[in-house]
């Protein structure tokens, strides 16, 4: 999904929420304490909120940040992503790559299918691409199980959308400074950070639970 695509999003979520409970754009604004042309421009669909706002609405409206961030009107039910696949039985579909370096977008460029006989808890499949996270044995080419999630706790390694690209890397974020800090599990590549207005752009799609090796 693309950033007008994530705008647009949030913003028919914000409304659906705020007719559900009754509350005008000022109600919102005095219990979020934005100014009210900013919250305009959410509802309208042309800004992002930070990820500290959207906490914050979604303890005000009683949900999950979740359900402000992701788009739950498809016939799936899950998130519009290249390389999100739903699990709904234990043969799960796995299309696509994810990078383990530089971020990269997923191509659904192969289709096959791989046995979970295990009690993972997981949402969706992807195929790590690269070599960042091979500190954390998650080479290239393994397939690593996400559950779907829009925060993780310090220290974890989750499935990170940047734009429309997407990344597998150890989250750090200090929702105080404002500041995200992506790790990769190899030396040779530094931290990719994030701050302020730049995190608008930097979604957590889920926490990696488990990976699978040697599967061709």
């Amino acid at each position: 999904m693309n950033d007008l695509g994530n705008k647009q999003v949030m913003a028919k979520n914000i409304l659906k929420y705020m007719k559900l409970h009754d509350k005008s754009r000022q109600d919102v604004c005095q219990a979020i304490g934005v100014k009210y042309t900013t919250f305009t421009d959410w509802v309208k669909g042309k800004s992002y909120p930070r990820i500290d706002k959207i906490e914050l609405m979604a303890r005000y409206f009683g949900i999950t940040k979740s359900d402000l961030i992701e788009d739950y009107d498809n016939e799936s039910g899950m998130v519009n992503y290249n390389n999100v696949f739903p699990i709904s039985t234990q043969t799960l579909p796995v299309l696509g790559k994810i990078a383990c370096g530089t971020p990269k977008f997923m191509d659904e460029d192969r289709s096959f299918y791989v046995k979970d006989g295990t009690s993972i808890k997981a949402d969706f499949v992807l195929i790590a691409y690269g070599d960042s996270m091979v500190n954390a044995r998650i080479n290239d080419g393994d397939l690593v199980f996400i559950r779907q999630q829009p925060t993780v706790d310090n220290g974890e390694i989750a499935a990170v959308a940047i734009g429309d690209e997407a990344t597998l890397k150890r989250i750090y974020y200090y929702q105080d400074k404002s500041l995200m800090i992506l790790k990769a599990e190899n030396p040779k590549y530094e931290d990719m950070i994030y701050s302020g207005e730049e995190l608008e752009d930097v979604r957590i799609l889920g926490k990696a639970v488990a990976f699978q090796s040697d599967v061709y």
